[in-house]
């Protein structure tokens, strides 16, 4: 499997790309990496850090679009930077999948006019998966899409799920569409029509779910419009390190709470990493023809051999694939 990775996307670029992706290499035996950049640069990066490429190719980049840039620089201004000569790559069957921990609306924008949309796919999608008490849930849309119809939750809500009985091996996973309240008559003009459109798909649709019990196990997929999911992600990652914060100040409190800690210490750690948005790796950028997978911006070295492992399992477990066999189940009536 060819992987074509944005060496200049993110707040950590090259360095922290280039030492993920070779430690990647080390891990996964069955990939070939594609460095996307300024070939000058990322081989003196290397060079100073003494860290070898030798196993990893270079599609030389002259350009870099940084997080100020407007989304629809991809294709005007920006064309020959590192996302988009990579995306191109994708595209023309260079390679088998695409990872940027770069500009997000530039990588939305550049997925869908140069990699093109599923057929049927009304518009690509943000897809996380956020921890909860059992698993994980994930949410979709997180901010590809602030304003929606009702068709595209309804598509959301059936990406979410081959997403999460392919690659989270979850049989059946509950659906439930983001809201004000649980009732079915709740929300406004998107959610009444979107609730209806998802009971009508080949899903395990179960309903509305207010924010507060996201982090319970009370669904599998969360559908929202790009705004909403996006308020939901961001506060997410708010609260749990904040919360994470708190826990540290009251066992640094006093002696007998250092104490406490010494003695959960281990359970503290796995605690955090659970909640830490850093070990989820890549989120794909569902409703995409080809393999598209955006991480973290502040992504380091691990962050990136997480993200890779995120983009073999969903190239290769054909969630593109079928995602295209539900969309006909669907235009055919179920």
């Amino acid at each position: 499997m060819k992987i074509i990775v944005d060496a200049f996307g993110g707040d950590n670029a090259p360095l922290e790309v280039i030492k993920g992706c070779v430690k990647a290499l080390e891990v996964y035996n069955n990939i070939e990496i594609i460095l996307v950049g300024s070939k000058e640069i990322i081989e003196k990066t290397a060079k100073e850090n003494n860290i070898s490429i030798a196993g990893i190719s270079i599609e030389d980049a002259p350009d870099v679009i940084t997080m100020e840039d407007e989304a629809g620089d991809i294709m005007k201004s920006k064309n020959q930077s590192s996302m988009a000569v990579g995306l191109k790559l994708l595209s023309s069957g260079g390679a088998d999948a695409f990872l940027s921990a770069g500009n997000s609306g530039a990588l939305i924008m550049g997925a869908t006019m140069i990699v093109k949309r599923i057929k049927g796919i009304k518009r690509p999608a943000f897809s996380p998966l956020m921890p909860k008490v059992e698993g994980q849930v994930l949410l979709i849309d997180s901010g590809a899409n602030v304003e929606c119809r009702p068709e595209m939750l309804q598509q959301f809500g059936i990406m979410g799920s081959v997403y999460m009985d392919k690659i989270c091996g979850i049989k059946n996973p509950r659906v439930a569409l983001a809201n004000v309240g649980t009732e079915d008559h709740k929300g406004g003009e998107l959610q009444h029509k979107a609730f209806a459109l998802l009971k009508e798909a080949p899903i395990n649709f179960i309903g509305n779910i207010e924010a507060r019990d996201i982090p319970h196990d009370a669904a599998d997929v969360i559908v929202a419009d790009g705004f909403t999911g996006n308020i939901i992600v961001k506060m997410y990652e708010g609260v749990a390190s904040a919360l994470m914060l708190k826990i540290k100040e009251l066992f640094m409190k006093n002696f007998k709470t250092k104490l406490a800690a010494a003695l959960v210490l281990k359970d503290m750690k796995e605690l955090k990493a659970y909640m830490d948005y850093n070990n989820y790796g890549a989120a794909p950028i569902m409703g995409v023809a080809k393999p598209v997978l955006k991480t973290h911006g502040s992504a380091k070295a691990d962050t990136f051999i997480s993200a890779i492992k995120s983009v073999i399992d969903y190239t290769e477990k054909d969630v593109i694939g079928e995602i295209q066999r539900e969309l006909e189940v669907l235009k055919n009536g179920g």
